[in-house]
């Protein structure tokens, strides 16, 4: 995902909704999580996505993608 702007992360992510994701998130100290979901609820400022191995959702907001602390693509 190379978008420069917050309604162009947004158009894109809402693209995704419903649709399965490899989502790659960067922590502090070079720690790195990498996991599997779909995305279910777009909002203005976030989006929510369902974590099938943990049950669970989890919600992030589009300038953690606009800043690279996270990269999505579809699987």
């Amino acid at each position: 995902m190379c978008s420069s702007s917050f309604s162009d992360i947004r158009e894109e992510i809402n693209q995704y909704k419903g649709k399965p994701i490899k989502c790659r998130v960067t922590h502090s100290r070079n720690k790195v999580e990498e996991t599997h979901g779909v995305v279910v609820d777009v909002y203005p400022k976030l989006f929510t996505l369902f974590i099938e191995s943990q049950q669970s959702h989890i919600s992030f907001s589009y300038a953690e993608i606009l800043t690279k602390e996270l990269e999505i693509e579809l699987v």
